[in-house]
């Protein structure tokens, strides 16, 4: 949401549970999520006998009865015991807003007590400023305290025309332009979110700009392709309705598109595209093929699918083996997809064994000066590029530099020296993985006055930067994984041991009246088989979920046995 600059509201559910503590919520907020936060709720009742909230802004007491909580009852009377409590908490409210917000500042300093009015705007703007957080609290299976926080998504979260959205101009070297929620503007809209359904593919559409009309034509700014829209719906949950058209600031749904998520459609007389959405690099992969040769076409429609619906989930053919492999952001991510191979297109697979997606880099500067002279009958190759590579400042990030001088190296040569590193980047001497954190300056060299061509200098890069890697410290990196447990307390003990002996690095535990939460990084090798063994650690009870954090060195041990691997590997494919 901070990528994306998304204005948020927070809602504390389960208040009907035992040892349900809003207020350790918001302290956590501010906290941890570093997000300036406040309630704008007290909670009537807590456990089995949460009945309501006190709105905080219009002070009023409103109560959920019935069966489901569906029937709303509000009345001015806040009960007797939580009227200190109200009081200070709305107190709290309006300091925090002080502290966001110019207008309640003022009425602060000058110790006026500002409206119920000037609380609730001054909540939408600190929202949509995303200065501010204001927190509900409720019980979603029970329906209590949903519809105020329904309405807080009507009076605290921007309309359309409340934020700048923006687009990139491909005809104009992608330079940020502004979209006008306008329903008279050139169309531009973005499917955000496919779906499969029994009338094929439903592509969901959010409309920045213009509007769509049923049976226009769009262009796909990806692909360049003219499309029809024959049939547009606006989704209720489950349910369709059909329309003839939508306008700007909507979301709506068309079928018979055929695209990827993330694709940008206008109708044509606009160059424009969405800026592209951040997808993080996969960290495993398997190889997979069905157990049926009968089953390949509906093998190869599945991942297909899956592909478009799932920027993160990503396959290709291993061009030495020639097996499918898939790729994505973990071991629950891929099982998720092989049981979805075998529910929905009745297709069962074999998998191998999960590769973990390592990474290489260096640890020191390393000086390089390579000669490539070969002569082979006609035109030669000559090439000699000399500098050094070392560790780039960003980590995650690869760099070229030229610093040339005197015209050692045309400049029409520079570029496939820049190239070369790029290709060299793609496969690491070490494991055949990405190479990541490198940085790389040629500052001399020499030519031949026949020749030298791009490709000499392109392959001379290349071979001079896979042999200064070993003298540069070259190591392998890992993948590790933010992992957050939460369990009984009783199973602390247990849950500890379990990732101790993953050499986990635990950041923060928090531990409440029935389960505790730890937070932890661990590497993503360590994680295979987490699931079964936490279940039976914590006799079912416990859950997890892995999302990645960074990549580390791998430890030695580990990285000599990858590097025996796979240079056993190479000689083995030397002496077919």
């Amino acid at each position: 949401m901070k990528r994306y600059n998304v204005p948020r509201i927070s809602f504390v559910n389960k208040m009907d549970r035992m040892g349900a503590n809003p207020w350790k919520a918001v302290e956590q907020i501010n906290t941890k999520l570093k997000i300036p936060a406040a309630a704008i709720q007290v909670p009537i009742g807590a456990e089995d006998e949460f009945q309501g909230v006190v709105d905080l802004i219009n002070m009023q007491a409103i109560y959920f009865e019935g069966p489901r909580g569906t029937k709303v009852r509000i009345t001015d009377q806040i009960p007797g015991p939580l009227q200190e409590l109200v009081n200070e908490k709305r107190q709290a409210l309006v300091e925090k807003l002080a502290d966001v917000d110019d207008e309640i500042a003022e009425l602060y300093l000058e110790e006026q007590e500002p409206t119920n009015q000037q609380i609730k705007d001054a909540i939408r703007r600190a929202t949509i400023a995303r200065a501010f957080t204001p927190v509900m609290m409720g019980s979603a299976l029970a329906d209590k305290g949903v519809q105020p926080m329904l309405d807080a998504v009507c009076d605290f979260l921007p309309n359309p025309a409340d934020v700048e959205n923006t687009g990139l101009d491909k005809s104009n070297e992608e330079k940020t332009v502004k979209l006008v929620p306008y329903n008279s503007l050139p169309f531009v809209g973005l499917a955000f979110k496919l779906e499969e359904n029994n009338y094929g593919q439903l592509t969901y559409i959010r409309v920045y700009q213009g509007k769509l009309t049923k049976g226009s034509y769009l262009f796909n700014s990806r692909t360049d392709k003219k499309v029809r829209i024959p049939r547009i719906v606006r989704m209720h949950s489950n349910e369709m309705e059909d329309v003839s058209e939508v306008g700007a600031g909507e979301i709506c749904a068309v079928f018979g598109v055929d695209c990827a998520s993330g694709d940008t459609f206008t109708d044509g007389g606009l160059p424009y595209t969405m800026s592209s959405m951040f997808v993080p690099d996969a960290v495993m992969s398997l190889s997979i093929k069905p157990k049926r040769t009968g089953d390949a076409d509906n093998f190869s429609k599945a991942m297909n699918r899956f592909q478009r619906e799932d920027p993160t989930f990503r396959v290709h053919v291993d061009p030495e083996s020639e097996e499918t492999i898939i790729s994505g952001m973990g071991e629950l991510h891929l099982e998720v997809y092989v049981e979805r191979l075998k529910r929905e297109y009745k297709t069962e697979c074999i998998t191998g064994q999960p590769r973990v997606a390592y990474r290489e880099t260096i640890a020191r500067r390393a000086d390089y000066d390579f000669l490539l002279k070969r002569q082979s009958g006609g035109p030669g190759d000559f090439a000699r590029v000399a500098g050094w590579i070392e560790p780039n400042d960003k980590p995650d990030e690869n760099h070229y530099e030229s610093q040339v001088v005197g015209g050692h190296i045309p400049d029409k040569f520079l570029s496939a020296c820049s190239k070369g590193f790029d290709v060299a980047c793609e496969k690491g001497p070490l494991l055949g993985h990405k190479v990541i954190g490198a940085k790389m300056i040629v500052n001399d060299g020499a030519t031949h006055v026949t020749d030298s061509s791009d490709y000499a200098f392109n392959l001379a890069t290349q071979m001079a930067f896979r042999k200064a890697f070993s003298d540069a410290g070259g190591q392998v990196l890992e993948p590790l994984m933010k992992t957050t447990i939460t369990a009984p307390n009783e199973f602390q003990g247990n849950i500890l041991m379990l990732m101790n002996k993953r050499n986990a690095t635990i950041h923060d535990t928090d531990i409440g009246s029935e389960d505790f939460t730890l937070i932890c990084d661990c590497s993503l090798n360590a994680m295979f088989g987490f699931s079964s063994q936490l279940r039976a650690a914590t006799q079912g009870k416990g859950e997890f979920s892995m999302e990645f954090s960074h990549y580390a060195p791998a430890p030695p041990h580990l990285q000599k046995e990858l590097v025996a691997k796979y240079q056993a590997e190479l000689e083995a494919k030397r002496t077919k």
